[in-house]
């Protein structure tokens, strides 16, 4: 059990897969955290460790942003603490950590159903 819900753990995955590909592995990595190479590999996969409020919070210190804006995914991997400037020489892997936003329509579906038939 995490305190830390499934989105807020989602956006540290992204900065900790960014760190990872910054400062060249899981042991730089472990060495700056203060977790195991092994933890932090886990951590990083969907169906592995789950994030604690600890680790997300020496995230947070390491690359010097507010626990709000980390969790809130308001810090993107790369930018700049202070200004949120994006240095245009970032590896173009740093667009897949965007959180893109979801537009979800709460509109009534038509009558007569969707459109869609069952197939046997």
């Amino acid at each position: 059990m995490t305190d830390l819900d499934e989105k807020e753990q989602d956006h540290v995955r992204a900065t900790l897969r960014y760190l990872h590909n910054q400062l060249g592995g899981w042991t730089p990595m472990s060495k700056v955290l203060g977790f195991t190479p092994a933890t932090l590999k886990q951590a990083t996969c969907l169906r592995g460790r789950s994030i604690s409020a600890s680790m997300a919070l020496r995230v947070a210190r390491l690359i010097d942003v507010s626990m709000d804006d980390l969790l809130a995914g308001r810090h993107r991997p790369g930018a700049c603490s202070k200004c949120g400037h994006v240095p245009s020489y970032l590896p173009a892997f740093v667009s897949d950590f965007v959180d893109e936003s979801t537009v979800v329509e709460d509109a009534p579906r038509p009558a007569g159903g969707s459109g869609l038939k069952l197939v046997q």
